[in-house]
C-alpha cells in the first residue's frame, strides 16, 4: 500500500507563509549521508546488490525480529514479487480490502488474480475477518489482509480460516514498519508479509520495500524474480524482472534506521497532542487503539462523521484555506477508480464506503511542532 503523498524537505516554522504538508521524508543530517555514500566512489558498485544492499537487509531482519527478508526497489514491487513467488494459477481468486492504496488491488490483477473485496471494521479499517469465508469459493487460492494506518489485522482468526481451507496469506504491510504484536514483529504472520519504504513513510530509503517470510525457498524465488532469473554469468534459471534496490537507497535506509527508533518518538509526541486535543470534539472520531501492540505513529487518521458541523470534504477544503494538506485516504474506494470501474463486484462494501467518505488523514512528522498541531486542531474544533 505505497502512497504517492508529495514530499517536502525542510522545517516548517511559519505556518502562515508555508504549506504544511500531510506527510514529509524523515532525513539524516546532509553531512552523514554524504560521508555514508563517498565509499562508492571508491568502488563504483552501486547496484547489484552490493555491500549495503546486504548490509540493510541483514539490519532490517534484526530490527523488524524477522527470520527472513528480501529486498525490493519499492513497495509495490515487492508486493506484485510476493504475489507471483506463489505461483497462483491464472484467473484465482484473492480476497482483500478495497479500502487501501491503488497498489494493493494492482499487485493482484498484475499477476492475473481476481481480486474479491471484503468489507473492513469501522474500529480500525482493517479487513472485517468476521465476513471472508462467505467470499471463499473453489477458486480462492490466498487473502491479502492490510494493516492501515499502522492498525493491525486479527492476525489469529485470519490464519484460522487460511488453514481451514488450505489458503495462503499476503500481508500488505506497507503502513506497519516496525510494528509489534503482543512482543512479536508484524512482519512473522502470515506466509509473508510486505512493507513498503517510500519517502512518505515512517522508514524511508528514497524508494524501496522488502517482503519478509519465514520459509527459505521463498528467498530463492524472489532472488530470481527480482534478479531476472540470473545465478551465474552465463546462467538464468527462470523468468524475472529487476526489482532490485540500489546502493544509494540502501545507504539512506542504513542512515535512516539508525534515528527510525527516535523518529516514532518524536511522532509519538505529535500523535498524543493530536489525541488530547480531538477526543472531545463532537463528530470527530479516532480509530481504536489496540492495547497489545506497539505502534509506529506512522498515520493520524480522522473520522468526520455526522454530527460534526462540516462534512468530511468541508473540512478538507476549510484547512486547504489556511495552508494545511491534509488528505483523503482512503477515497474512493479502489475499485471505484476508472481503471476498475464496474469490472468487480461491489456486495457489502458499506463500511468500507462510510470510511471512504469520512475519513481525513491530517499532518504528522517528526519536524512538525506541537504549536502547529495545536493550530491545525484549532481549525478544526
Amino acid at each position: 500500500m505505497e502512497d504517492d503523498g508529495k514530499v517536502k524537505a525542510g522545517v516548517n516554522t511559519d505556518m502562515s507563509n508555508e504549506k504544511i504538508l500531510v506527510t514529509r521524508a524523515s532525513m539524516p543530517p546532509y553531512e552523514e549521508y554524504i560521508e555514508a555514500i563517498r565509499p562508492l566512489w571508491e568502488s563504483h558498485w552501486i547496484t547489484n546488490m552490493g555491500q549495503y544492499h546486504r548490509e540493510l537487509e541483514k539490519k532490517l531482519k534484526e530490527y523488524l525480529d524477522v527470520p527472513e527478508l528480501s529486498l525490493m526497489v519499492n513497495g509495490h514491487m515487492a508486493l506484485e514479487m510476493a504475489i507471483q513467488a506463489f505461483d497462483f494459477p491464472e484467473g484465482a481468486e484473492v480476497i482483500t480490502t478495497p479500502f487501501t492504496f491503488i497498489s494493493t488491488t494492482h499487485a493482484i490483477v498484475r499477476n492475473h488474480l481476481q481480486p474479491v473485496f471484503c468489507d473492513v471494521k469501522a474500529s480500525d479499517g482493517t479487513i472485517d475477518e468476521s465476513k471472508i469465508e462467505e467470499l471463499i469459493t473453489e477458486k480462492t487460492v490466498a487473502i491479502l489482509p492490510v494493516h492501515v494506518y499502522g492498525n493491525i489485522c486479527n492476525v489469529e482468526e485470519i490464519q484460522r480460516i487460511a488453514d481451514k481451507y488450505s489458503l495462503k496469506v499476503i500481508y500488505d504491510a506497507a503502513h506497519a514498519f516496525g510494528v509489534k504484536y503482543r512482543g512479536r514483529g508484524i512482519g512473522n504472520y502470515g506466509d509473508a508479509s510486505v512493507f513498503s519504504f517510500h519517502a512518505t513513510k515512517v522508514f524511508n530509503t528514497i524508494e524501496g520495500g522488502a517482503v519478509t517470510f519465514s520459509e527459505h525457498r521463498l528467498y530463492e524465488r524472489l532472488y530470481n524474480l527480482k534478479n531476472f532469473g540470473i545465478r551465474g554469468e552465463e546462467l538464468v534459471v527462470s523468468i524475472g524482472a529487476n526489482a532490485k534496490m540500489n546502493e544509494f537507497a540502501a545507504i539512506m535506509g542504513l542512515c535512516n534506521l539508525k534515528r527510525v527508533s527516535t523518529i516514532m518518538d518524536e511522532r509519538k509526541e505529535l500523535w498524543q497532542q493530536y489525541q488530547d486535543r480531538l477526543s472531545n470534539i463532537a463528530g470527530i472520531k479516532l480509530f481504536y487503539s489496540h492495547s497489545e501492540i506497539n505502534k509506529n505513529y506512522s498515520y493520524l487518521p480522522i473520522i468526520v462523521d455526522e454530527g460534526y458541523e462540516l462534512s468530511r470534504d468541508e473540512l478538507y477544503r476549510k484547512l486547504r484555506e489556511h495552508n494545511i494538506y491534509s488528505r483523503k485516504y482512503f477515497y474512493p474506494l479502489t475499485l471505484d477508480q476508472m481503471c476498475y470501474k464496474n469490472k468487480f463486484k461491489q456486495d457489502n462494501l458499506k463500511v468500507a464506503r462510510n470510511l471512504a467518505n469520512q475519513v481525513l488523514v491530517l499532518p504528522l512528522y517528526s519536524e512538525l511542532s506541537i504549536n502547529d498541531v495545536d493550530k491545525i486542531c484549532s481549525q478544526i474544533g
